[in-house]
């Protein structure tokens, strides 16, 4: 039976470099690379455009801001129709007159009116407008990270599944040959009725562990579609990203607690809560207003034909109490402000423990894959023992068949130990804050939120949008 045992041993062999072979589905230069699929990701997936179009409207709040430096204008129309019955006495034949008849009168007016002081409140709006565009653009980088992690890890789990299943369509192809090879030495009288029902088991459980890695694959392929925005072709191994990485633990733990943007966030966010403090302090002080208005009449009496009206008024407007709101927004503000700067203490504290975590997740994984290289080595080896033995008869069906799992099952640790690796180096990188095309040096055009907030801040007018909507 040397012959058969041999067959097995070189199909065996094919099964190792499987998984090998999917990563580049037989052309690596043709094949779609890591960073393409994070660029398809980049320019496409539609939550982070949303998010891009939702900072484009923030952008607007600094404009609506500034109108409250500029004058407001308005004009207004009238048109009347009235029925006059006059009396009047003549002063010089003490005769009583009298006229009926109807008018048509009819007035435009024209009014400006500009604040000259309001507590101080513009100004503050205006900061604290700019602000939330800062709070917002921060959000739209951490956004920005979530989504290229996720098509980063969504890429390698298509590379791992897909090993995964030509590791099992392998490890079943084996399995067939074994059982043919078991019934051959059933038939000759070698084995038991038992050797082969293992045999058939054993391919059973494999054919089951296919179909489970087909069905999580297609799962993969489903979300990769959903991330990245097109179907997945073939594709070319990922490495690790260790080198846009701090070089130490502290140096990752000091950059993160300053460029994380979900630290920067936290930081704008206690702007916003001081300013908006202010805004709400400005309603205690006085305000001045200035106001002209010009009106023009005509027809407004039967002996009238046309008047000319100019009046120009400054009030000066002093509060005194107004209920006690303004006094209870005050101590809200200063509540909320309170409440944003814990906010970025405790944001500091998960960025700490997400950078701590994913730096000892990036050493682990390395130890991971040098111990899954060396159990898939020791698994070949033993099982090519196991087969060797059975073949002089000292060892069973059944030691060949355990032999044969624990290599698949070595080389699967190897391809979650492979992917493991890759992700975790850009986990580290999300959790520092360095996770961006710019560093990553992505080929694709870099969206810059700051080209439409100039686009619309000192606009005075107009209601389409930059893009021409």
């Amino acid at each position: 039976m040397r012959g058969h045992w041999g067959r097995g041993v070189g199909l065996n062999a094919a099964a190792a470099a499987a998984y090998l072979a999917v990563l580049c589905a037989g052309d690596c230069a043709s094949a779609e690379s890591i960073h393409e699929a994070l660029v398809q990701a980049y320019q496409n997936n539609p939550q982070l455009n949303a998010q891009r179009a939702q900072v484009r409207a923030t952008d607007e709040g600094v404009p609506q801001a500034l109108s409250g430096y500029r004058p407001k204008l308005s004009v207004s129309a009238s048109a009347e129709v009235e029925e006059l019955q006059q009396k009047s006495l003549s002063s010089t034949t003490h005769t009583i007159s009298e006229s009926k008849g109807l008018i048509y009168p009819y007035s435009l007016s024209a009014t400006a009116s500009q604040t000259l002081f309001n507590g101080f409140q513009t100004g503050n709006k205006v900061r604290a407008a700019e602000s939330q565009i800062s709070s917002a653009r921060e959000g739209l980088r951490v956004l920005e990270q979530t989504i290229l992690l996720n098509a980063a890890t969504v890429y390698m789990d298509m590379l791992r599944d897909s090993a995964i299943v030509e590791v099992q369509r392998s490890n079943v192809n084996v399995l067939t040959e074994t059982l043919k090879q078991t019934q051959d030495r059933f038939n000759a009288g070698e084995v038991t009725r038992t050797d082969v029902a293992q045999a058939e088991a054993q391919l059973a459980a494999g054919r089951f562990q296919l179909l489970t890695a087909e069905s999580n694959l297609n799962t993969t392929r489903s979300n990769y579609r959903r991330v990245i925005g097109q179907d997945p072709g073939k594709l070319s191994p990922g490495s690790p990203v260790d080198r846009f990485a701090p070089r130490t633990l502290g140096l990752a733990v000091d950059e993160g607690l300053q460029e994380n943007p979900n630290v920067t966030a936290a930081m704008y966010g206690i702007d916003v809560a001081y300013l908006q403090l202010k805004i709400n302090e400005g309603a205690l002080y006085p305000t001045i207003v200035v106001s002209g208005t010009a009106q023009k009449t005509w027809n407004s009496s039967l002996s009238t034909i046309e008047q000319t009206q100019y009046s120009g008024t400054a009030t000066f407007t002093m509060p005194i109490y107004q209920g006690g709101s303004e006094y209870s927004l005050i101590r809200q503000s200063k509540e909320t402000l309170t409440q944003q700067r814990l906010v970025l203490e405790q944001t500091r504290d998960q960025i700490r423990q997400a950078i701590v975590q994913a730096w000892g997740q990036v050493q682990a994984t390395k130890a991971q894959i040098e111990s899954a290289q060396a159990q898939v080595r020791s698994s070949e080896t033993a099982l090519n023992g196991v087969r060797e033995e059975a073949r002089v008869g000292q060892r069973t069906t059944l030691d060949v068949l355990n032999a044969q799992q624990a290599l698949v099952n070595a080389r699967v640790s190897l391809v979650t130990a492979q992917h493991d690796r890759v992700v975790a180096s850009y986990n580290l990188l999300s959790a520092v804050g360095r996770l961006s095309p710019e560093i990553l040096g992505l080929p694709t055009p870099i969206y810059d939120p700051r080209v439409h907030y100039y686009q619309v801040r000192d606009s005075w007018a107009g209601m389409r949008t930059p893009d021409g909507k």
